[in-house]
C-alpha cells in the first residue's frame, strides 16, 4: 500500500539508482504519472517529459480497455477487443478520436517546444500502475522507434499477466508490487486524486526550466539585453 503517488515514486528512484548520473529520459504516462516522473527524473538527475498515449475504449463500456494508440495513431488492439464487439470499423472511428485528443493534449501541455528526442537516450517510461498494459504497451512501441539506447518500464503496481506482456517490449521492468488479486491501480493507494491538466502544465514548465539550467555549459552567463 502506497501513501501517495509521491511515495510511489521515490520508491522507484530507489530501484532505478543506477541511471543516476546517466541522464537519463523520464517519461511520464499522463496524467497519473506526471508528478512521479518528476521525482524521479529528479532523483536520477535526468530530463522529463511526457509520452502522450490513450486507451481505446470498448463499445458502450468507456472504463474497459482493448487497446491503445500513440500520438502518431500507432493502435496497439488487446486480444479480447473483438470479443465486446469491438470491429473495424469501431476501432478506427475510436483510434481517429484518441488520436486527435492526443494532439490537443500536445498543444496544451509543451505548446512551445517538440517532444525531447529518445534516440541513443535511457528512457525510463513512468506509469502510476498498470491494469491491462495496453497503454504502456503503446508507449514502449512509440519509444521504440526513435531508437532509445536502453527502454526501461517502470510502475508502482501491475498484475503478473500484465507485467509478462509488457517484458517483450522493454528491455527491463520495475515494477514495486505484483499483488495476487488486483482490481484497480486505486485500490493500492491511500490517496489517489485525480492529477489535472493545470498540474500537469504547472510541471512541466517547472522541469522545462530546471533543466535548461541544469544543461547550460560551464560557465555560462546570460546576454543581458541592453
Amino acid at each position: 500500500m502506497f501513501k501517495n503517488r509521491e511515495d510511489a515514486a521515490f520508491g522507484l528512484a530507489e530501484k532505478l539508482i543506477r541511471y543516476r548520473l546517466k541522464n537519463p529520459l523520464v517519461l511520464a504516462i499522463p496524467r497519473g504519472a506526471v508528478p512521479m516522473a518528476a521525482i524521479i527524473s529528479e532523483e536520477l538527475l535526468g530530463e522529463m517529459d511526457v509520452v502522450l498515449v490513450h486507451k481505446l475504449s470498448a463499445p458502450n463500456q468507456p472504463e474497459l480497455a482493448i487497446g491503445s494508440v500513440d500520438e502518431k495513431g500507432h493502435v496497439y488492439i488487446s486480444r479480447h477487443a473483438a470479443m465486446v464487439g469491438a470491429d473495424e470499423a469501431y476501432l478506427k472511428r475510436e483510434s481517429e478520436k484518441q488520436v486527435q485528443l492526443l494532439k490537443d493534449r500536445r498543444a496544451l501541455y509543451t505548446p512551445v517546444h517538440a517532444p525531447v528526442s529518445p534516440t541513443h537516450r535511457i528512457v525510463i517510461i513512468v506509469d502510476d500502475g498498470i491494469a491491462t498494459g495496453s497503454s504502456m504497451i503503446a508507449a514502449l512501441r512509440a519509444i521504440q522507434e526513435e531508437r532509445p539506447e536502453r527502454l526501461v518500464a517502470a510502475t508502482a503496481v501491475a498484475p503478473i499477466e500484465s507485467l509478462q506482456m509488457i517484458k517483450t517490449y522493454a528491455d527491463e521492468v520495475v515494477c514495486l508490487t505484483i499483488p495476487e488479486e488486483f482490481y484497480s491501480v486505486g485500490q493500492f493507494f491511500e490517496n489517489f486524486d485525480q492529477v489535472s491538466d493545470d498540474e500537469v502544465i504547472r510541471i512541466l514548465k517547472q522541469t522545462r526550466s530546471h533543466d535548461k539550467e541544469k544543461n547550460k555549459p560551464p560557465g555560462f552567463t546570460p546576454k543581458i539585453q541592453e
